[in-house]
Order: structure tokens, then C-alpha cells, then sequence
């Protein structure tokens, strides 16, 4: 397929000056005065700016207008004309990137035309402020200029002829007048994108309609200039019959439906747009001494320290340095209930800090914080394809040409075999069979359902990787979860520790916080932070060994550790039976135990307790309602597995885990036939997130695990995945509705407009009304998927 791409010839390391010392603005191109007051420094550079809407443009993104490497945007040379309904941003190093709906791979600097498709281009990344899509405002333009042209020569061609307002030839040639403005100006973009799907040797919707109004207005334009060239049979009323308003009409209508589907196919960016609101515009920075400053986001590093004030949004990813209050994550993750942040605690950009003060400390900025990722994410999945446009994309490949070789038989079909004028209802039967045929309807089935989903998946916390993931998701009938994160709260608290006699349980929770200092398991965090708030000094641990999922080992003061489940310490070939039986009395209460060996000698065992989240039992048991085989694995020992799956309702439940077991329970499963999604959080998890045929990710897990999986939960609990299942079975099920219409469209309308009908009615389809039917099928389509965003996922 040939692509698209917009190459610079050379790039600029200044703003461009003219030769009376004026500038170009580079965030619209428009000729500044020197002595403009809008101005701003950047990289050791002076640049001006029209108006101070195009400096707060430049300040929020500079490297967008001049590039990030440096390079300087191209600025227009000559003079702006304010005449001009709006101003087009040149190409540049950091100028937006367009794609098309229809066929992803199609990028370009700058709006334009898919060369395949002929479809408007669009941005990846919507604009928040855009001042109105400049194809919208042309084809607007158009429409409206001519529309009365259009209207009055139907008229005339309906009605002078009866009421003997023209005689003879004076008709045609009034027609023409009135319909050549209609067809040369306002169709020109449609001619220009018909003569580029030939000459790209990629036929689409627009050869179709080129094909059409020109075969309509070029032999109406012959019928007025030579009458004395066609046929006495093709004389009607004293003139030869013309097509003026069927030219005219197509025209206007296929400018309607443009603008109808440009300003609906919009909406599907609504969802990217809301997020890129979320961000605010400002930081509060502290400065050395104590001195607090606003700041705009993008000056914003990281180590500063900033302080969230009650009411403000939250301004970059951070950690909690002072203060407590409740955060409302709602507008990221769909949880509704705020959350308490104290210091220590991890801060995500763009919620919303409720009542209390904080300062935090800055970690990710720009594009390394959740909310720019999950908008880069958004809009990658936006733009795949689902394996199901496969066979969309197979058929569209012959569809244009098959529809072509059907008019032509059409054309010959009436010509040669129907009643007289034959040649005349074969010309408006083929050009009708042109127009009415929608391979844009056929290939936005898809797309526009894709679009839509993953925006009201990302308002509930659940992201998509791309298109195929949301196809594959309604499919699966297993899903494995882990307990610790995703059926219980993760937060584990400290319960108890027992000792054996020879080590005392301080000392054993002692050396057990040590060694966990190395480790970021919640169950460490609950040890280590209950030793640090009951005033024990730990020590440094040396030689740390984590990642075999059964439980940690290393040294402290220079003795050996193992810290770990049963099959660690059988592993490690220790005898656990002095503790085994009051550690089974205490796993059936549903808690974790865990052994700790130091020197090969049993020390004790430390108990820690996890609620189980209040979601988790409802979850399963819709999944379960709709026929998902929940099945639980853990490190944790096979007693407080059951524990927990007896209180969920889950019936399969693997304690002891490792990690390549998960992997091996996954292709088992895949082994007998079962559809595997396999949710996880950590390094440990990857193989198998990547082995299953969906891999669901926790937002609140490791970037190794985000990556392996097709879904990420930005909160990782089951009603996320509850959540994301409902939608890919909507998703589906509209996709299906979509690509069902466009194929019973072309399969009743092709037949139609080539007249199967006129033996049993009499009657024709005029092209008028298949240019009607075509524009109209498309936005179907699109208004459908628009549907989805009433979905109710919980």
C-alpha cells in the first residue's frame, strides 16, 4: 500500500526573518513585527508571537513548534492574508501527526487526504484548543455557496418543462449555467481525490463518485453543446434530456454527508481530549528557602517539590513529602471513592487533591507520567485494526472495481436490452449504481467501534494495548488472577509473629524487616513498616535475592536468611513441623505465613493479614454468571488460598505458586481448548501475561508486566476486569452491527440503482436518491459506534 510522508528538505536553526526585520510566528506562521510585545526565550533564542493566545500556545509546548532536537518549525513565507478563514500550520519537526481512520499506517506532518482511502486525515493526538477542522470549514463553505444552485436546478429540471417556463434548448443551457459552479468548484476536492485513487492505482468512494458526476454533467454538457450528435430517441420535449440536477444534487449531498460524518467521526476523540483536560496548567513550585512560586507544567523537573493545595489537581506523577489528605483518582482509575494519601504515598498527575494540603515531590514529568502514557496508549489502540477489518479490508481490496465492472454492465445491460431510451436509462442506472455504492461505510465498521470503546474504557480505568486485545477479550472463558492486589486489597497489615524457642519474636521480626527492606512485595512493607513504628533499628541487608516467587533470601549481620512459603523451606530442605500445625490453625483465618530460617535453622513465622476487596466477591460471581472459569493462584500456602476462594465462591485455587507455574497453568489450560486471560502485577508474572491469549496488567504492577499484557487496569482489581470484558463483548457485538449493515447496504442498494425492481414497479432509482443513500450509510456507521459510549460497564 503506498503511504504517506511529509520530509523536510531542510531544517531552520532560527526564526525566519524577512527582509523589513519581521518574524514569523512559528505557532501560526503569521509575519511578526520585531518590535512585538509578545515574546518568549527559549534554547538561547528570541521568538515572537502574534497575539498572546499563540505565546500561551508556544510556552505550553515549544518543542512541538520548533522541534525537540533543536530544529525550528517552517514558517511560512510571504505574508499572511487575515482574509483567510483560518491559518495553516506549516509541517515542522514537532508539528502534529495525522493518520486516517481507515488505514493506520498512512502518517503524515499536517491535515491532508489518505492516499488509499481518500478520507480526510486526522491527528493522533487531538488538539484541545483547535479553532475547527479546516476540511469541515471548506466542505461547509461549499455546501452552503451552492446549495441554492443545486435546489434550484432540480427544480427547474422537475418542474419548467410542465409549466413551459423554458422552451427547447434554453433549459439546457440554464442548467449548465447553474449546475457548473455546483459540480467544477464545489465538487473540486471530490475530483481531486477520485483523479488521486486512480493514479495511486488505490480505488475508493471517491472513483466511485467521480466516475459518476462526471459521467452525469459530461454527458449533459455533450446533450447541450451537440444536441445533433445523439439519437432522434433521446429527444425529449424538443431538447435532449440532461442530468444537470443528478450532478448538481450528488454534489451536494455527498458535501452534506461529509460534513455530518467529519462532525460526528469528532466525538470519537472526545475521550483523548477529556484526558488531555485533566492536566492542569500550573504547578506551585517551593523553592530554596521556602519561597513558593506558580510555575507553568511544562517547567516542572523532577525532584522538585511542590506543594497541592485543597481543590487543586494534582500536577505531575510524585511521591507524598508532607501532609495528608484524600485524593480523588476517579477521573484515571473509575474508582469514585477518594483515597487517602499520606507521606510515603505514591501521587498521580491530574487527580484532584480534595481538602487537605501536601507537598510532594515531582518523579515523572512530561510524557513519563500515567496520564501522558495512557494518551499515548489511547492513541495507539485508536488507530490498530481489529483482526475482524481483515475480512473488510480483503473485500474493500475488489469492492471498488467490482462495482465499477457491475455499472458498466449496467450501462450496456439497459442500453442494448431495455425499452427505448435505452441508452439513457442505462446511463442513469450506472451512474446510480456508482453513487449508491459506500466502501467508506465498509471500512469505518470497525474503526469508529475501536474508537469509541477504548475512550469509555480509559474513563473507567482500563486500557487497551490495541484493537485485537478488545476483539480477543469477549472471548476467553478462563481468566487466573492472583489474590494479593487483585481479590484483596494489597495492603497488607501485620498480624503476629510466633517464635520457636530459640529465637524470641522480636528478634525474629528484627532480622524478617531487614532482610525485607530489599523487597517491594506489600507483604514486606506491612513487616518493615510495623518494625519501623514499633521503634526497632534494623539492619542492612547484603547479598539480596528476590524473584523466585516462593519468598526472598540474603544476609544480615552476616548470618543467612530464608524468608518464604513451605516450598521454600522444603526447597531449601528445612524441617517445618514444630510450626506447621499452629501455621495451619492461623492460614485458615485466610492469612499469609511465612517462614524465616536463619543459618538453615527454623526461626519462626510471621503472619500478616490482607482484606479481601469489598468488589471481589461480586465480580466472580458475574464472571462467573457469563460463563469465565475464575481460577485463583498464589504464593501463598494452599490453606490460605482456599481460605480466601471459599469466601469469593472460586472452586480452582493453585497455592505455592512459582512463576514458571503460572506459565505451565496457562498453556495447560490453552491445552484443553480453554481461552486463557491471565491477570498479574509483577516481573514474575510476564511469561505468563505474555503466554495467555489476554494478558490484563495492574496499573499499580511493574512496567515489564504492562508490557507483556494486551490490558492494563490503572487499579488493579477484578471489577477492572469485570469492566473490560463487558465492553469487548459491546464492542464486538457493535463492530459486527456495523460491518452486518455496510455488507446488507451494498448487497440491497448495488441491485437496486442497477433497476432489478422496474420490471414489477416501473419505477427507477434515481441518483439523486443513491447519493442520499450513500452519504447517510456512512454516518450509520459512525453513529452506531457512538452508541457504545452508553454502554454501562459497572
Amino acid at each position: 500500500m503506498p503511504t504517506a510522508s511529509c520530509q523536510h528538505d531542510h531544517d531552520h536553526s532560527h526564526q525566519h526573518e524577512q527582509p523589513d526585520g519581521s518574524q514569523h510566528d512559528p505557532v501560526c506562521g503569521m509575519a511578526v513585527a520585531p518590535d512585538s510585545n509578545f515574546r518568549e526565550q527559549y534554547q538561547g533564542q528570541t521568538y515572537r508571537f502574534c497575539s498572546e493566545k499563540c505565546l500561551t500556545k508556544f510556552q505550553a509546548e515549544p518543542a512541538r513548534y520548533i522541534g525537540s532536537t533543536g530544529g525550528h518549525a517552517h514558517a511560512g513565507h510571504g505574508h499572511a492574508n487575515h482574509d483567510q478563514p483560518a491559518v495553516a500550520k506549516l509541517p515542522s519537526a514537532g508539528a502534529a501527526e495525522y493518520t486516517c481512520p481507515m488505514h493506520p499506517q498512512i502518517r503524515q506532518s499536517g491535515p491532508g487526504s489518505c492516499p488509499i482511502c481518500g478520507m480526510a486525515l486526522e491527528p493522533v493526538i487531538p488538539e484541545l484548543e483547535e479553532e475547527g477542522n479546516p476540511e469541515l470549514k471548506d466542505f461547509t463553505r461549499r455546501f452552503w455557496w451552492t446549495l441554492p444552485l443545486s435546489v434550484i436546478v432540480t427544480l427547474l429540471a422537475m418542474t419548467a418543462h410542465q409549466m413551459q417556463l423554458l422552451h427547447g434548448t434554453a433549459q439546457n443551457w440554464v442548467e449548465l449555467v447553474l449546475a457548473t459552479p455546483v459540480t467544477l468548484w464545489a465538487g473540486w476536492p471530490f475530483v481531486v481525490r477520485g483523479v488521486a485513487s486512480i493514479r495511486h492505482r488505490s480505488p475508493n468512494m471517491w472513483t466511485l463518485i467521480g466516475l459518476g458526476t462526471a459521467a452525469a454533467y459530461l454527458y449533459s454538457v455533450a446533450a447541450t453543446l451537440v444536441p445533433q450528435a445523439f439519437p432522434a430517441t433521446f429527444m425529449q420535449g424538443g431538447r435532449i434530456g440532461v442530468y444537470f440536477e443528478a450532478a448538481a444534487v450528488i454534489i451536494s449531498l455527498t458535501l452534506l454527508g461529509q460534513m455530518l460524518e467529519l462532525k460526528v467521526r469528532s466525538q470519537t476523540s472526545a475521550a483523548i481530549k477529556a484526558l488531555l483536560r485533566l492536566a492542569p496548567k500550573t504547578a506551585r513550585r517551593i523553592n530554596a528557602g521556602g519561597v513558593e512560586e506558580d510555575i507553568p507544567l511544562t517547567h516542572v523537573h523532577t525532584g522538585d517539590h511542590l506543594r497541592v493545595r485543597p481543590g487543586e489537581k494534582v500536577p505531575v506523577d510524585g511521591v507524598v513529602l508532607e501532609g495528608e489528605s484524600a485524593v480523588d483518582e476517579s477521573m484515571l482509575t473509575g474508582e469514585r471513592v477518594p483515597v487517602m494519601k499520606k507521606a510515603g504515598e505514591i501521587l498521580i498527575g491530574a487527580t484532584l487533591n480534595t481538602h487537605g494540603s501536601l507537598v510532594m515531590e515531582a518523579q515523572k514529568v512530561g510524557a513519563e507520567t500515567v496520564l501522558s502514557q495512557i494518551v499515548q496508549m489511547l492513541a495507539r489502540v485508536q488507530h490498530s485494526k481489529a483482526p475482524m477489518q481483515r475480512m473488510a479490508d480483503a473485500v474493500s481490496g475488489y469492492f471498488v472495481v467490482g462495482v465499477v465492472l457491475i455499472a458498466i454492465l449496467t450501462f450496456f445491460g439497459w442500453g442494448l436490452l431495455g425499452p427505448e431510451p435505452s441508452w439513457v436509462f442505462g446511463l442513469i442506472n450506472a451512474v446510480a449504481v456508482l453513487i449508491i455504492a459506500s466502501p467508506c461505510a465498509l471500512g469505518l465498521a470497525t474503526p469508529m467501534s475501536i474508537m469509541v470503546a477504548t475512550g469509555k474504557a480509559a474513563g473507567s480505568g482500563v486500557l487497551f494495548r490495541d484493537a485485537g486485545a478488545i476483539e480477543n477479550l469477549c472471548k476467553i472463558d478462563t481468566l487466573i488472577v492472583n489474590k494479593t492486589g487483585t481479590l484483596t486489597e494489597g495492603r497488607p497489615v501485620f498480624n503476629r509473629v510466633v517464635g520457636t524457642g530459640r529465637f524470641a519474636p522480636s528478634e525474629v521480626l528484627r532480622l524478617a524487616a531487614s532482610l525485607h527492606q530489599g523487597s517491594v512485595h506489600p507483604l514486606a512493607h506491612a513487616i518493615v513498616d510495623h518494625a519501623r513504628a514499633a521503634g526497632i533499628v534494623l539492619s542492612k541487608p547484603h547479598a539480596f535475592e528476590s524473584g523466585s516467587g516462593i519468598g526472598v533470601r540474603g544476609q544480615v549481620e552476616g548470618k543467612q536468611l530464608q524468608l518464604g512459603n513451605t516450598a521454600m523451606m522444603e526447597e531449601a530442605g528445612l524441617d517445618v513441623s514444630p510450626l506447621r500445625d499452629r501455621a495451619e490453625l492461623l492460614r485458615l483465618d485466610g492469612v499469609s505465613v511465612m517462614y524465616l530460617a536463619v543459618d538453615g535453622v527454623l526461626a519462626g513465622i510471621l503472619v500478616v493479614s490482607d482484606s479481601i476487596k469489598p468488589s471481589s466477591k461480586e465480580a466472580v460471581t458475574k464472571l462467573q454468571n457469563v460463563d469465565v472459569n475464575v481460577i485463583m493462584t498464589t504464593g501463598d500456602d494452599v490453606t490460605t488460598a482456599r481460605a480466601v476462594a471459599n469466601q469469593l465462591g472460586i472452586e480452582e485455587v493453585h497455592g505455592e505458586v512459582k512463576p514458571q507455574d503460572k506459565e505451565e497453568l496457562v498453556a495447560d489450560l490453552q491445552g484443553y481448548g480453554r481461552r486463557v486471560a491471565m491477570a498479574g502485577d509483577g516481573i514474575i508474572d510476564a511469561p505468563a501475561l505474555a503466554r495467555a491469549d489476554v494478558g490484563i496488567a495492574t496499573g499499580t504492577g511493574t512496567d515489564v508486566a504492562m508490557n507483556s499484557a494486551q490490558v492494563t487496569l490503572v487499579k488493579g482489581d477484578l471489577i477492572g476486569i469485570l469492566r473490560a470484558r463487558t465492553l469487548s463483548v459491546a464492542t464486538v457485538k457493535n463492530m459486527r452491527q456495523n460491518l452486518g449493515f455496510a455488507f446488507l447496504y451494498n448487497a440491497m442498494g448495488i441491485p437496486l440503482a442497477a433497476g432489478v425492481l422496474y420490471p414489477l414497479t416501473g419505477h427507477l432509482l434515481s441518483p439523486m436518491i443513491a447519493a442520499l443513500a450513500m452519504s447517510v450509510s456512512s454516518a450509520s456507521v459512525v453513529f452506531n459506534a457512538l452508541r457504545l459510549r452508553r454502554t454501562d460497564i459497572g
